[in-house]
């Protein structure tokens, strides 16, 4: 687990390094997030947590790909279609927020982390 958390981690380090930021982290309040799906809905929310977490309780519509997977990972973002908007959270808003910041090294332009996490959500959660 370690290794695939430090392998994030320097990915992420060096692609900080590699090319300068197109754009800046868009974090979302609750309100925020809600509104920008109304009229988004054809948005993709994206959940990065483990699947244990993931099973036990997510945001509707939500494809869960597991920040903590590595080089997996990023094969699994790299296969997403980067002229959509996505929606990205996890428990607190640590790992999306790194999330984004990766997509967006990665050439995706519409990327949005949900602020305080699924711990902090108030909408609709399903299981």
């Amino acid at each position: 687990m370690w290794k695939n958390y430090l392998s994030i981690v320097l990915l992420l380090t060096g692609c900080m390094y590699i090319r300068p930021k197109q754009n800046s982290m868009s974090n979302l309040s609750q309100n925020e997030w809600a509104q920008a799906l109304n009229v988004q809905p054809q948005a993709v929310v994206l959940d990065v947590r483990t699947k244990e977490e993931f099973e036990s309780g997510y945001i509707p519509n939500a494809i869960n790909i597991d920040i903590q997977m590595g080089p997996s990972f990023i094969d699994e973002i790299n296969s997403l279609d980067k002229n959509k908007s996505y929606y990205v959270y996890c428990r607190s808003g640590a790992r999306s927020s790194q999330a984004v910041q990766l997509m967006r090294e990665l050439g995706f332009n519409d990327t949005f982390n949900l602020l305080g996490g699924i711990l902090e959500w108030e909408g609709e959660v399903l299981q």
